[in-house]
């Protein structure tokens, strides 16, 4: 059973909508005691780092969260729910993260040229990404894929070893992926990334 996280910030249908299409059974969890039996969860996340940290916290999943990653259970991170792993965010002011990834939360510069066009943020659509280790996520998706995006920041970790895979938006070279231990995340959206999207979700649902 695989175990969405609802704290009224997650794109929750569209991500249980692709597990379910591959026959896979989903529970989407509003209550933090739902966790604890949880064999697999996921944390999706839609829009302000403040918003969803704020929303995580006040709904008590914090620490149910913590004792699923240290019992060595798999865990999947999307969007603003891969930014939420980390130290930090600048997004609105400063704001304090879960503290399970090092490192910090950032804005894309603006003026960014690229071809000579200037570069929108956010960063949004089709971007290719460049595997960097491995991940249980990864297995037979071919490097340089194209996947979905949709952030005007982004994460910067502090140790390379945590960055499962990269993306190169104007400047700017960021992690698209994490992978630590059972903790797995992408910046990228695999449920709207078609087939490679599919084969992600594929591989965190058979850890």
């Amino acid at each position: 059973m695989i175990n969405i996280i609802d704290y009224e910030m997650g794109n929750l249908r569209s991500v249980a909508k692709a597990f379910e299409s591959l026959g896979f059974a989903v529970r989407i969890c509003a209550d933090p005691e739902d966790i604890k039996s949880a064999d697999k969860v996921v944390l999706p996340g839609v829009g302000a780092f403040r918003d969803c940290i704020n929303h995580f916290r006040d709904g008590g999943f914090v620490e149910p969260l913590q004792e699923h990653i240290d019992a060595g259970k798999p865990m999947l991170g999307i969007c603003v729910g891969m930014q939420m792993l980390f130290d930090e965010s600048e997004e609105f002011g400063c704001h304090q993260g879960l503290g399970l990834i090092p490192g910090k939360v950032v804005r894309f510069p603006s003026g960014m040229v690229e071809n000579d066009e200037r570069l929108k943020v956010p960063h949004m659509g089709w971007n290719n990404i460049s595997i960097q280790q491995r991940s249980p996520l990864f297995t037979g998706v071919e490097d340089e894929s194209f996947v979905y995006f949709v952030h005007s920041y982004y994460c910067a970790a502090e140790d390379p070893a945590d960055i499962a895979a990269s993306c190169r938006y104007g400047d700017v070279e960021f992690c698209a992926s994490v992978w630590r231990d059972n903790i797995m995340a992408t910046q990228f959206h695999p449920e709207k990334s078609q087939t490679v999207g599919l084969n992600i979700f594929k591989n965190f649902a058979e850890l």
